[in-house]
């Protein structure tokens, strides 16, 4: 019988790298909080007309990458649907803004979101079928400020607090306007134009965007292309004084934070529904992401709330890609120690063993990581596993039940001594400086 494997395109995230993915995102509930955001939490699968109608039937994304089913009904009388696992997020939390009626609070709407998304794309280093987000949306009526560039150096601002925090080393903030949506069809126009002569000599897959999305032509990244790429019009040169006054805010607000940026011009994403402000973080090369070095991305999308059938709402957005942020995290930390637990009991005879755990709970309520052994070990078999999984032994026999004092074997130090009951979890706690001080 063929051994059962995780489907291509998906793995198992197993200990100790469950620990940074832990540490990742309590950082980003810690940040996210201060900037006053709450958790929402989506559906894994919606309508497949809300990805369709949001992301854009022209996108890579709902033309070939979604996992969409026709979901029967039980009975004759119920309906059938069609459902789509979530390629992405936003989309639902606009859903999700417009079904519970938030905008009737006329206060902003800060949200953010932890959790799977998945898309059948070739999966490659970084990229996986079913992938991990973490993102926010901050979106309400016009008069909640939701349209103001405040917002966007906002959320930019705390991305780049967020980033600093968990330990991103040397990323790069590119920013650009996509305009209004009046400003946006000139520009599509004038791309489709510029295109037309030009396309025959592209990529098959530019050569099929010039005419479903010439957007994403600009996202190309064959070599043999980006020459013809860079001669096509600039988008900058199609805004409006509205929106050229509204970058214009967001890039004084960011100088005013001291967020570092440069202006891509050919940074306009994709997806239907961006509008105005769009950006991308990106790390440095060896950070672990190779070519395709992005990190995260967003941008404002002021029509989209409408496009699902709900009211005006301007907002904007960003998804971090959790898989690639923890890949460029171990590849700029390289080789790390595993982090070691604060003790092992290590019980002397099958028949200490309820003095073992009985001690362990002890410690456990005091705040220590401990391992417990089996009585059942040889004293060898304890210290190799001790070694491996814990600083410290704490050895657990007839003499130590019986007196209260306990033989502690430190492996760091290469000592052993030996500690009253009564003190031995300050003494463990003591040389675990991640640990504070109990009242």
């Amino acid at each position: 019988m063929a051994t059962l494997k995780a489907v291509r395109g998906t793995r198992d995230l197993l200990p100790p790298e469950t620990e940074l993915w832990n540490r990742v995102e309590a950082t980003a509930r810690s940040v996210f909080a201060r900037y006053g955001f709450g958790e929402i939490r989506t559906p894994v699968f919606e309508a497949t007309e809300l990805f369709a109608r949001g992301v854009g039937e022209e996108t890579d994304i709902v033309s070939k990458e979604m996992y969409t089913w026709e979901d029967r009904g039980r009975a004759d009388s119920d309906r059938g649907q069609s459902l789509t696992l979530r390629p992405e997020n936003t989309a639902g939390v606009v859903r999700a803004y417009i079904e519970h009626k938030l905008g009737d609070t006329g206060m902003l709407q800060k949200l953010f979101y932890i959790g799977p998304q998945f898309r059948r794309e070739r999966p490659q280093r970084g990229r996986y079928r079913q992938f991990w987000q973490i993102g926010a949306e901050v979106l309400g009526p016009a008069w909640s400020g939701s349209d103001s560039a405040l917002r966007d150096a906002e959320v930019l601002e705390m991305l780049a607090t967020f980033l600093n925090e968990v330990g991103v080393r040397g990323w790069q903030l590119a920013l650009n306007s996509v305009g209004s949506s009046t400003d946006r069809p000139r520009y599509i126009a004038a791309l489709r134009e510029a295109l037309e002569p030009v396309k025959s000599g592209m990529c098959e897959n530019c050569q099929r965007r010039a005419e479903t999305n010439p957007l994403r032509v600009l996202d190309c990244k064959e070599a043999s292309d980006q020459a013809t790429i860079d001669a096509l019009p600039k988008i900058a040169d199609y805004l409006d004084e509205e929106s050229r006054e509204h970058f214009a805010q967001v890039k004084a607000a960011l100088d005013a934070c001291g967020v570092a940026y440069v202006v891509e011009p050919r940074l306009v994403r994709g997806l239907d529904y961006y509008t105005r402000t769009t950006f991308e973080f990106t790390v440095p090369d060896g950070s672990g992401l190779g070519t395709q070095n992005a990190l995260l991305g967003g941008g404002r999308y002021d029509g989209l709330s409408e496009m699902l059938g709900g009211p005006k709402a301007p907002g904007i957005g960003f998804a971090i890609g959790e898989d690639r942020l923890i890949l460029t995290l171990q590849a700029q930390a390289g080789e790390t120690a595993v982090k070691k637990l604060d003790a092992y009991i290590a019980p002397m005879g099958v028949e200490q063993n309820p003095a073992a755990l009985a001690l362990a709970q002890e410690l456990r309520r005091a705040g220590l990581s401990i391992e417990v052994g089996d009585g059942s070990f040889r004293l060898k078999k304890s210290f190799d596993a001790a070694d491996k999984l814990a600083r410290k032994m704490v050895i657990v026999g007839e003499n130590e039940v019986a007196s209260g004092i306990l033989t502690v074997k430190d492996f760091g130090a290469g000592e052993q001594s030996k500690v009253g009951r009564d003190e031995l979890a300050a003494t463990l706690r003591a040389s675990s400086p991640e640990l504070p001080d109990l009242p």
